[in-house]
């Protein structure tokens, strides 16, 4: 049957939760939580001789490798999903002293983890000011005419990280005059033209560029013109 199914061979003990009821082949317990099969039969735990171990949840790395490391046996617990059609690991059965051990450890270092996640929290928040700095500076270089202000903002708008906007991709990174470009005209548009409302009266996108695209073009040039020689 599909769910009793043997999984692809691996290393290790493995431990299936099944989807159906089912009764250990050899002390005829169930229905069983957690089973191992054993020539095609089902055993519980007991009569597998892993009854003694605990269940620990998949989800916290550390904890499970840790854990792993510190039971001398442990067993992968998978269960089989029926939409992808493959066995799914769900978490570990290890040695309560084991777990208990891997516990203490990963208290130990919580406090070091959390203080490098505040550094790394604090370096990204200082390379991505210095990064929007930069991303404002091109803006003023390409469009001189473009007020300070305006260019910061454009700059904060289009570098917010995983945004997945312009400036968060590798031609933004890279400071490319395309992607530049691409992030003021986005500004422009949505800023200094009636395209939100004509998307909003229902008008196409392509449409609604079309019908904008002088006033865009407009902004540009004057943002375009040096400084000295606008007005």
């Amino acid at each position: 049957m599909a769910s009793l199914a043997t999984p692809p061979p691996r290393t290790g003990l493995l431990v299936i939760q099944p989807l159906k009821r089912r009764h250990c082949a050899e002390c005829h317990a169930g229905p069983l939580p957690m089973l191992v099969l054993e020539d095609g039969a089902p055993r519980c735990l007991d009569c597998a001789d892993l009854g003694h171990l605990v269940f620990l949840p998949r989800g916290d790395t550390a904890l499970t490798r840790r854990s792993r490391e510190e039971s001398a046996l442990s067993a992968v617990v998978v269960r089989f999903n029926r939409r992808k059609s493959r066995y799914e690991r769900q978490g570990v059965l290890v040695e309560e002293a084991g777990l208990a051990r891997a516990e203490h450890r990963c208290l130990a270092d919580a406090e070091a983890r959390r203080r490098r996640r505040v550094r790394d929290a604090r370096r990204r928040v200082r390379e991505d000011v210095r990064f929007a700095e930069a991303f404002a500076a091109e803006i003023r270089r390409l469009f001189p005419g473009c007020p300070a202000d305006r260019a910061r903002d454009i700059a904060a708008h289009a570098s917010v990280r995983g945004s997945g906007r312009v400036g968060r991709s590798a031609a933004g990174r890279a400071l490319s005059e395309g992607a530049v470009t691409s992030a003021v005209v986005a500004s422009v548009r949505h800023l200094d033209t009636p395209y939100d409302q004509l998307l909003m009266s229902g008008v196409p996108r392509h449409e609604a560029r079309r019908r904008i695209a002088a006033m865009v073009e407009t902004t540009l040039r004057a943002w375009r013109a040096e400084v000295s020689g606008v007005g």
